[in-house]
């Protein structure tokens, strides 16, 4: 989890611990809560709105998150999550 909340402290700027669970936020994000389940990373997001700019650099911030902690990219993870 250690290299977890720095990705997640260098990508969204912010992280905490909250016992097992990592805790952030990034602009369309009011809270991210990341953690795992066996070798399996769990992930919580709530949204609120935002403009559309904010909404789009979001969603690109996430999926940097997610590529730089799964090595897989968005379409590679669907593909994978449609297979189990």
């Amino acid at each position: 989890m250690d290299e977890i909340e720095r990705i997640m402290s260098d990508i969204f700027g912010n992280v905490k611990r909250d016992g097992d669970k990592l805790v952030s936020s990034y602009k369309g994000l009011e809270k991210i809560v990341v953690w795992m389940e066996g070798k399996k990373l769990a992930a919580e997001t709530k949204t609120k709105q935002v403009s559309d700019d904010e909404a789009m650099d979001t969603l690109k911030t996430w999926n940097e998150f997610l590529f730089k902690v799964t090595g897989y990219t968005a379409k590679e993870r669907k593909k994978k999550m449609t297979k189990s």
